[in-house]
Parts: structure tokens; sequence; C-alpha cells
């Protein structure tokens, strides 16, 4: 079982006659608990209160944890917390003023009268929003709540965290004002018009955790009817960051996309724009996997998506599951399901494996079970090396494309932008547990944003190369 990391935080009230900490720490150890802090928070001549931060691995630890005090004589539970949820009080995000308002005049400039000579040189010439309003460095990031992490479908309340946690990233790496926005709509007319209509105050349209297919209607729509870029992140974030681990791993193998078979399994939004991106980049040999097996140009699918795939994929028409048609595969790409890939289909794959499993929060193959039969292995966790993250991506490319007054963010964009993280690490640091950047390399956002902004400029999408 994979762990994740959790650090839980108890608040404690010990009757120091009746129990000793240390009947609670070892209650606490044997429950699967590690504790990394100590704070006092109230003392007294008969009793205490402390804060104990405790790291646990699993949810059921924590669980276990409570019920083990509870037994215990003499210790009151008060409250019980952990550090996401304390990171969470209040929201996340903020919106500052960029100057101080400390008189009537400095009020008259921002707000009326002298407002009104700025709304009417704006009304002239709309084009002076982008130098006379926060539109220049706005991104709305917009969710309808249908595919929101591994959660699914959740109500719109519920997806905020992952929006205003969205919007701290732009912020943070790319200094992009970004606004978190959840609809109440599973219709896709409904969302592209509430998203044509808040426009206007917008440089930029993040679609965030929209379900697939509907995520392909509502952003194709969305880029012919709107003169801003548009980016669905869940697709094109992932695929670009895949395709610059991958274009790394390729070094490390010696091998070349052209000559690989490529395997992507799962055809949802993030497994077709990684099969587009594949394509783009030059590959020639990629087959699609989903549950039903491998597509293939002779049969016709109710997916729109899927039928495009299965026309522009596959050349040579192999037919089965994933265990068949991952014989002799290069590379295999899973954006799928926990647990659907097994050492004895790795074993099948050509010489030197690049396998990036991809599925979140559990892979389709545990690392510790492939390691010794790939070359490259790569996740979509933080906890093992060559993490693909989306957070690589998203900052630079706005960053990029809103200093180039984009109205689009195209695949010469999209592959510059893969292009610039793969090229952030130098050949000699380059090896097999090191294909991707880390989040926080400060190399990213600039190499995406002049990459972007030059691919823009040259193809047209852009106003500005500077």
């Amino acid at each position: 079982m994979i762990k994740s990391n959790m650090t839980m935080i108890l608040r404690l009230e010990i009757h120091k006659k009746a129990i000793s900490f240390g009947r609670i720490a070892t209650a606490i150890s044997e429950s699967g608990g590690d504790m990394v802090a100590i704070d006092v928070i109230k003392e007294g001549p008969e009793t205490t209160v402390r804060d104990i931060s405790v790291h646990v691995h699993h949810k059921k630890d924590q669980d276990n944890i409570v019920q083990s005090i509870k037994t215990l004589s003499g210790v009151h539970i008060r409250h019980v917390s952990d550090r996401t949820f304390l990171m969470h009080l209040g929201g996340k995000i903020e919106v500052i003023a960029k100057k101080s308002i400390d008189n009537r005049e400095e009020l008259s400039h921002v707000y009326t009268p002298e407002v009104a000579r700025v709304c009417m040189a704006i009304e002239k010439d709309p084009a002076l929003a982008y130098n006379l309003t926060v539109k220049n460095n706005a991104v709305a990031v917009v969710s309808n709540a249908t595919a929101v992490l591994g959660l699914g479908k959740i109500k719109p309340e519920a997806a905020m965290p992952v929006m205003e946690g969205k919007s701290m990233l732009f912020k943070q790496f790319a200094n992009v004002n970004a606004y978190p926005i959840c609809l109440q709509s599973q219709d896709s007319e409904e969302i592209i018009q509430t998203i044509k209509a808040i426009s206007p105050s917008f440089g930029g349209i993040n679609l965030e955790d929209i379900a697939s297919p509907q995520c392909f209607e509502v952003e194709e729509r969305l880029k012919e009817e709107l003169d801003i870029p548009v980016f669905h992140d869940d697709q094109h974030g992932t695929a670009i960051v895949a395709l610059a681990g991958l274009l790394n791993a390729l070094k490390v193998t010696k091998k070349e996309l052209a000559d690989c078979k490529v395997i992507v399994c799962g055809l949802g939004a993030a497994g077709i724009s990684i099969t587009k991106m594949l394509l783009t980049a030059g590959a020639e040999n990629v087959i699609g996997v989903d549950k039903d097996g491998a597509l293939t140009r002779e049969k016709k699918y109710d997916n729109k998506m899927w039928d495009w795939c299965a026309k522009n994929t596959n050349p040579y028409g192999e037919k089965g599951a994933l265990s068949a048609v991952i014989k002799d595969a290069d590379v295999f790409i899973g954006v799928s399901a926990p647990d659907i890939l097994d050492v004895e289909d790795i074993k099948k794959m050509a010489d030197q494996p690049i396998v990036f499993a991809l599925a979140n929060p559990s892979p389709e193959i545990s690392p510790e079970v492939a390691k010794p039969y790939v070359k490259v292995m790569a996740t979509g966790r933080s906890d093992f090396p060559n993490q693909v993250n989306n957070v690589l991506c998203f900052p630079g490319i706005f960053r990029g494309a809103l200093d180039a007054r984009a109205t689009d963010i195209n695949d010469e964009m999209k592959l510059a932008a893969a292009t610039a993280i793969a090229s952030v690490i130098d050949e000699e640091e380059l090896n097999e547990d090191y294909i991707i950047p880390g989040v926080f390399n400060d190399k990213i956002v600039p190499s995406i944003r002049e990459a972007v902004m030059k691919a823009g400029y040259e193809t047209g999408a852009a106003h500005r190369f500077s």
C-alpha cells in the first residue's frame, strides 16, 4: 500500500495525577503515530492542556489514535484537527489594494467622480482595459465541480478549496491574480454562456475539474467565441508536463519519439490531450487504450474524442486489452485507474521501458513494484521521484499568454512550454530519477514565459513578444 502523509493535531487536557504523559505517548506510537511536536497551551496545578502534533501515514491510523486515547483514564480530547484544515481556515486568498486611500482627494480619483473619466476612455477604446484595469493580469479559475481531483462530482462549494489553492499557485509562482469561480451547473450551454458573460473582466480563462467529455465541448466553444486564451488545465497541463518528462526520459534511454511505440491508457480529458501532444511532438505509433481495450480505426465510437483518437492513432491496427498491446511498447503513460498494470505487463515491453503511472492518488502500478523492471518511472505523486505536476505548467503558460496579450494558447505554445520545462534540467544533471524539475525551481516560470510568448508571436496568437 502506498502511504500518504498527514499531521494531525490533538489538543489534550491531561490530569497530571491520573496519567503520565508516557502512557499517552505509548498509545499514540502503538496506534501508528509518530509525535513530531508538543506545545503547552495551558499549565495548571492539576491539569495541563497540550497540543500534540502527530505524523500518520494513513487515515485509519488517525482514527486508531483517537480511539486509543479515548480509552485512557485521565485524559480528555478537546479537539482534533490537522494542518491541512488549519491552512484552509477563513479561506486561503484575499484581495489587497495596490494603493491606499487616505483622504477625500484620493477617494475622488479611485472612485467618484474622477473614475468616470477612466470609464469613458475604456468605453471609447475597450483595449484600454488592459492598461487601466486588473484585466491584464487576471485569470478566472472556473469549475463546475464534476471531476474534482480524485473525488469526482461534488458540490460547487466543496470544490472551492481546490480552486482557491490553484489561485494561490498562480500568484506565488507567476504573480498572476486568479479568482476562483465554482458554477452550480452541469449544462454545457449554461456554463459557456456564464463564462462568456464574465469574460470582460479577465485576461484569460483557466477551466478546471470539468468532467469529460463535457470539458472538450466547453473549451472548444469558448476558444472559438472568446478573444482571450482559454485553457483546460486537466487536459493540457497534464499533457505538457508529461511530454516534458518524456522528452527527458527519451534522452536517458537514448531513444527517439518517432521510433517509439507509446501506450496511452485512460482516454478521458488528460489521456486525449496527452495523445494530441504526442502526435504534435512527432510520435508516430501511439495506441489509446481504455477499459474495453485498444481503440482501432475500423470501429466507430459514440464518444467524439474517442472517434478522433481512433482515426489518428494505432497505425498498425493492434487489438486487444492492455496486456496484449503493451508488447514491445517503449513507453506506457497511464491516466486511468490504480493497479491495472503489473510486472508481467512491463516485462513484455521493449528494452529500457519508460512507465508514467499518473493515476492519483494510487498509480497504475506502485513504483516500488515497478522500479526493478523499468528504466524511467514517473508518477503524479510528490513522495516519489519524477512527479508529473500541473503546477510546473499553468503559472508560466498564463504568465506568457498574458504578457504577450495572447488571444489563444495554441499547440505550438503548448509544445514550446513542454520543451522549456524539459530544458530546465541540464544534461549533466539528467538521470532516470531526475527527468522533471521540482515545482519550486525558479527557472521554470521565466523559461515557459519566454517560450510561450515567442511561439505565440510567431504563430499569430499573440500581439507582442517583449
